[in-house]
């Protein structure tokens, strides 16, 4: 059974492999509020999931050992197993849904892991990889179901309890559970009064919704962009030890999830992957009740593609009202475009991209549409442009393509 001794020892073998990761004060994520980050995207690996998969294969015998080990991941547990195995000489099959990032595979790779792509999400390759280990008599690591894989992962709660001991809240990701089942026993134990809260993607809640109804629910689909964390159903143990433990579950959007990836970027300059940034994303969008608290955020991976990054900037700024689009239908005659940006420019935004079309068959034939794409400082500055432009009589436009 999991109990506290074992999380220390845990500690004791992590440290020939892991980081003791920094708690960062975040004095601008929420105005106000004692925010900490725990920077596990700084980890080895990249990720949290080193501690679980190093100390689950360092209490195999030499007979498991020389069977090989198998595992399955969206990328992060991947790579976790395939440096423990490479420091232990271990052979590793490694099973990846095709869907996760490519940087996340090849890194595995390059651990010396083989790699096995399956169609579909988490859970298929789970299925995948349990059916080769009957085949092949290997040795399952599970990412997250598993008593010494949480054992590793609550490392990080003796860790943020030796970091900050007057901590009044740790906020979590939560994928299959590992992370937060592993943080919320720790903490638990030795600082009973500390609440634990966990955050899931709203496209991926399986323990959220299994949470809420008190049962093992499984979703039919998974969709998010925060790979990490998209698991149709929790563990059974998870589950046990969630219903426990934990305080209480959230979810944030896939919009939030790109907002807090953006504000961790441009504020206290940390990259994180989307399962990272949920529990930055609970907190910045007000899902939890940590105000004039001293808030941990476990901060669990940095491991983003950068084929995305792109698209999850642009979309963090739309949903700050950092980047705006403003279509205005107005008369096609010379001057107006100059009116327009004059009053644009009096208000302290910055014209980034224009767009004139004619008007369509619905309109009159002098009339035209002007498509503006502004920086911003936030909806409020939006607004008062857009006021401002009503105000001088120009007309804008919705749903206009």
């Amino acid at each position: 059974m999991l109990n506290i001794e074992t999380i220390y020892d845990a500690a004791k073998v992590l440290k020939e492999a892991a980081r003791k990761t920094d708690l960062i004060l975040s004095k601008t994520l929420l105005e106000g509020n004692e925010i900490y980050l725990k920077s596990e995207n700084l980890q080895v690996t990249g990720s949290f999931k080193l501690r679980g998969a190093y100390y689950k294969i360092s209490k195999l015998t030499q007979e498991q050992k020389s069977r090989g080990i198998i595992a399955c991941s969206a990328g992060n547990h991947a790579q976790g197993v395939a440096l423990a195995a490479q420091k232990n000489g271990i052979k590793a099959a490694i099973f990846i849904p095709a869907t996760a990032p490519i940087s996340k595979v090849e890194a595995t790779r390059k651990y010396g892991a083989e790699i096995k792509l399956i169609d579909g999400v988490y859970d298929d390759a789970y299925k995948a990889a349990c059916e080769y280990q009957k085949e092949t008599g290997g040795v399952f690591i599970h990412p997250f179901d598993d008593e010494d894989v949480i054992a590793g992962q609550g490392t990080i709660g003796l860790e943020v309890l030796e970091q900050l001991p007057d901590v009044d809240d740790v906020v979590v990701p939560i994928g299959g559970g590992g992370l937060i089942s592993g943080i919320a026993y720790a903490i638990k134990q030795l600082k009973p009064s500390c609440k634990i809260y966990g955050v899931q993607a709203q496209g991926a809640g399986s323990m959220y919704q299994s949470f809420l109804n008190k049962k093992i629910l499984e979703l039919p689909v998974v969709h998010t962009f925060a790979d990490g964390t998209a698991v149709k159903r929790p563990g059974n143990l998870t589950f046990e030890l969630c219903s426990k433990y934990v305080d209480d579950i959230v979810t944030v959007t896939d919009d939030e999830i790109a907002s807090a990836i953006l504000t961790l970027m441009e504020k206290q300059k940390l990259v994180a992957e989307g399962a990272g940034a949920l529990s930055v994303a609970a907190v910045m969008f007000n899902k939890l009740p940590v105000s004039n608290k001293k808030t941990a955020c476990i901060v669990s991976g940095g491991n983003i593609d950068v084929n995305i990054l792109s698209r999850v900037i642009n979309r963090g700024l739309l949903k700050t009202g950092r980047l705006s689009h403003l279509t205005i239908e107005l008369l096609d005659k010379p001057g107006q475009l100059k009116e327009v940006s004059a009053i644009i420019a009096e208000y302290g935004a910055n014209v980034i991209r224009v767009r004139h079309n004619q008007g369509g068959e619905n309109t009159d034939i002098n009339d035209c549409f002007l498509k503006i794409s502004m920086e911003t400082k936030n909806s409020e500055h939006f607004e008062e442009i857009q006021q401002a432009l009503m105000r001088k009589g120009y007309r804008i436009a919705s749903n206009v393509q």
